[in-house]
């Protein structure tokens, strides 16, 4: 599954983890990170640059930033799961070619990975759940499931 960054920390989230995890056998979370990648870059300056495979990192610099905020996120979601005792293995939407470090768009890592899960969900929310929904329409593997606003305030 897919999480996005916006919900690594929300108790109704990590519940709905766990039911599924409870019924899969192998569980496999890719976390997110865009908003928090988005911030990280704000505060030393540097603009977003998005193509069509998402935000586009120019620099070195920008790849390494990109990929702690996404390490940062994968060990919170670990500490996490130990914590709601969730069996799962978190990874990050990132790719080495040889030793080039190079950035996948976590949706685009969805669609890497389709071959290889009976069922991948994507976790997000409930503002963003209509586009991915027809983002992935025509993959029926994957199911979109939106998180509310509501629910996110009520779980913090």
């Amino acid at each position: 599954m897919k999480v996005s960054g916006d919900l690594i920390e929300q108790h109704n989230v990590l519940w709905w983890i766990g039911q599924i995890a409870a019924i899969e056998n192998y569980v496999v979370i890719c976390t997110g990170g865009g908003t928090q990648i988005n911030e990280a870059f704000a505060e030393r300056g540097i603009k977003p640059d998005f193509g069509p495979l998402g935000r586009k990192t120019n620099t070195f610099e920008e790849r390494q930033l990109a990929r702690d905020v996404l390490e940062r996120n994968q060990a919170k979601v670990q500490d996490l799961l130990m914590e709601y005792e969730i069996h799962a293995e978190v990874i990050i939407p990132v790719v080495y070619a040889g030793s080039v470090l190079c950035h996948v768009n976590g949706d685009t890592m969805v669609e890497t990975v389709y071959n290889g899960f009976d069922q991948i969900y994507v976790l997000t929310r409930e503002d963003r759940a209509e586009a991915k929904r027809e983002e992935f329409e025509e993959y029926p593997k994957i199911k979109v499931v939106g998180f509310s606003a509501e629910e996110i305030r009520e779980a913090v």
